[in-house]
């Protein structure tokens, strides 16, 4: 299962406008992977980010603000917990 997010503020890759970003859902080895990078926060949201969508780290550092922090509010709701239904 993935999630597409739109970009507010595309960005260039490649000549190339990316205007949405998909993510898919991360798995125990992607997390076990950014334990093992280390880095402060940010660094390792970066790094997952890249993982979960495909992308390279530089086009991730290219993402205005906004949309990084909107990025990573999308994984941490894949972290949470659903609790029973």
């Amino acid at each position: 299962m993935s999630e597409i997010i739109t970009l507010q503020y595309p960005v260039e890759k490649n000549g190339e406008t990316i205007n949405e970003i998909t993510l898919r859902r991360p798995k125990t080895k992607d997390m076990k992977n950014i334990e093992k990078r280390g880095g402060g926060e940010i660094t390792q949201s970066i790094h997952m980010i890249a993982d979960l969508s495909g992308l390279d780290i530089n086009t991730i550092e290219e993402l205005d603000a906004a949309d990084f922090q909107h990025l990573n509010e999308v994984v941490a709701g894949f972290l949470e917990s659903t609790g029973n239904q």
